[in-house]
């Protein structure tokens, strides 16, 4: 098995990637580039799944019972992907509006 470090640094890569497509996806509805949008909400979807993998592996490891260390950077990867997830939620949502607006000139 890899080291934990190297397990967390791959969770955080992940959770980073997806947070960038979901507000990659934000920018291209913007500008009315909807199959785009759809496209970088995938891959941020694909992303996220990558890191709750991770994070779920890290669970069954500890099985809740301590046994991996708690530092600043298991809790900053943590961080990362529950952002990136809530981004992600939210960007949906914003890309529906963005999709009922008149387009813009």
């Amino acid at each position: 098995m890899e080291d934990l470090e190297t397990i967390i640094m791959e969770l955080l890569v992940n959770a980073g990637a997806a947070r960038s497509s979901a507000l990659t996806a934000l920018q291209m509805a913007r500008k009315g580039e909807f199959d785009d949008a759809e496209k970088a909400m995938e891959e941020s979807r694909e992303f996220v799944k990558a890191a709750h993998k991770i994070q779920t592996q890290l669970i069954g490891l500890d099985e809740g019972a301590g046994k991996l260390p708690v530092n600043l950077i298991t809790v900053h990867s943590q961080d990362h992907l529950m952002n990136a997830m809530v981004i992600q939620d939210l960007a949906g949502d914003m890309i529906e509006i963005y999709r009922r607006l008149p387009p813009r000139d």
